[in-house]
């Protein structure tokens, strides 16, 4: 049965919009597997009448089924409330019920029990979901109002009791807060009745979900649900890094997966001689340095020589400490980590066919720029135009065109020659020095003087005198 808002209504499985708790299959957020189900129960034993309901972000409840209704996991069912009736999903039936509420400490007295008052009919599934499309809106508006009266709380998540009579503000907070006159705004401003509810830092994480740094779903929010204490211990036992940005989660707080492994760790550091343990030998005496706790070897070396490790075995090192304790020495580290020595050297083969890391490392061959026409010497143009066309011979259309051009280009006429003052007439000595003093200088010269002086008027008149020369 889905839920009016929620994407699966359709039965495409594309996610849903409530957190899990439209009611649907594919909605799997804390759920217990009923592995009871297939076992009968001996003759003449009735079978346990409570019922565990979720309800928004994996809130689970225990109720007893006092009517006797036939439920199975997944309905929708109307429960007891303090005041009014509460809308949630029934997620467990059966003898699984009595282990888990016996694994939660949980009542069974009658003056502690609540019950289940019907299967939701669709007027009360309507009312739930119109309340439930309040929420988003609500906690905006209440973030603003908490900031307003600068209290040092932060408003995580807002629930709605099925009947819409009652919104549940759950919030987070270092220390203790006055939220009285909060209360009174959010009563003005919602028109309903108001609970606050302080979380910690891990519910908060657990009930909002999102994706850790392994890159799968939290684990408070899809099957952890008691929260161990955690120490930074837990880090030095498994040779982590005691880094805050790597070792926190979405909480702030450090990782509940850093003591899923620690009692493997602690087990193995059984055999481990304490790291502060020295070593006595004629050499010198020996401090640890590092261990390797997955292949059982401890790194040592000598003080005043910190550079220079020796790698010994566990069973060495305490049968070292043992010799020790008996106010002898052994002659040296060496003796035992001969046995050890590794060639460090590795060969890789390129099984996936990758390209290799350092191809960018050898200088690209430069390509030369070739051109023949500034080359004394070179090819005939005719080689240099075939080499252009990839050593293939121009055909006969090319040839036509060209030679085509070449007449157009006779036909056409050609221009005057401009005079040339290198093809003067030759003129004797003692007449040339007369009529142009400044003959015998170098041209460039000339050009830059001429350039910075002004033009002389016997210059001119000299120039002139020579073209009409060359004319004749």
């Amino acid at each position: 049965m889905a839920c009016a808002s929620c994407s699966t209504k359709d039965g495409s499985p594309k996610g849903c919009k409530n957190n899990g708790t439209c009611g649907t299959d594919s909605c799997n957020k804390l759920t217990v597997f009923d592995w009871l189900s297939n076992m009968s129960l001996p003759s003449g034993e009735a079978p346990f009448n409570w019922i565990e309901v979720r309800y928004k972000n994996g809130r689970k409840e225990y109720y007893k089924n006092t009517e006797n209704l036939t439920l199975s996991i997944g309905d929708i069912v109307a429960t007891q409330a303090k005041a009014g009736h509460d809308i949630g999903m029934v997620t467990l039936t059966g003898e699984l019920v009595r282990v888990q509420m016996k694994r939660k400490n949980i009542s069974t007295k009658p003056e502690d029990t609540l019950k289940i008052y019907r299967k939701a009919s669709q007027k009360d599934i309507d009312i739930w979901q119109t309340a439930r499309e309040r929420e988003e809106a609500m906690k905006v508006k209440a973030r603003q109002f908490a900031i307003d009266l600068k209290l040092q709380m932060k408003i995580s998540d807002i629930e709605f009791q099925g009947d819409a009579s009652k919104a549940t503000f759950y919030y987070t907070a270092e220390e203790r807060v006055d939220f009285r006159e909060l209360i009174k705004v959010f009563a003005r401003e919602f028109r309903t009745r108001i609970e606050m509810k302080q979380v910690g830092f891990r519910q908060e994480a657990a009930r909002l979900g999102g994706i850790g740094s392994c890159g799968r779903e939290l684990c408070c929010s899809t099957w952890l649900t008691d929260f161990r204490s955690v120490s930074t211990s837990a880090a030095r036992y498994q040779q982590l890094s005691l880094n805050p940005q790597k070792l926190a989660g979405q909480c702030g707080k450090l990782k509940c997966c850093l003591n899923y492994e620690l009692d493997t760790y602690l087990d193995a550091l059984k055999n481990f001689p304490k790291s502060d343990v020295k070593l006595y030998t004629e050499k010198g005496v020996a401090v640890c340095q590092k261990t390797d706790i997955f292949k059982g070897h401890l790194w040592y070396a000598y003080e005043g020589e910190w550079m220079n490790w020796h790698k010994i075995t566990t069973e060495h090192a305490n049968e070292i400490i043992e010799i020790n304790k008996k106010r002898e020495k052994i002659t040296s580290l060496e003796e035992y980590a001969l046995d050890l020595i590794e060639d460090t050297k590795t060969e890789f083969e390129n099984v996936v066919g990758q390209d290799s890391l350092t191809r960018f490392d050898s200088p690209k061959p430069t390509k030369k720029r070739r051109n023949n026409r500034r080359k004394k010497g070179g090819a005939p143009a005719k080689n240099n135009a075939d080499q252009a066309h990839g050593g293939k011979p121009r055909n006969s259309g090319g040839q036509k065109k060209s030679q085509n051009n070449r007449n157009a280009d006779s036909n056409k006429p050609k221009p005057k020659p401009r005079p040339n003052r290198s093809n003067k007439p030759k003129v004797e000595g003692g007449e040339a020095n007369k009529t142009n003093p400044n003959q015998n200088q170098k041209p460039n010269q000339n050009r830059s003087r001429n350039k910075r002086r002004k033009p002389n008027n016997n210059n001119n008149q000299n120039k002139s005198q020579n073209n009409k020369n060359a004319e004749k």
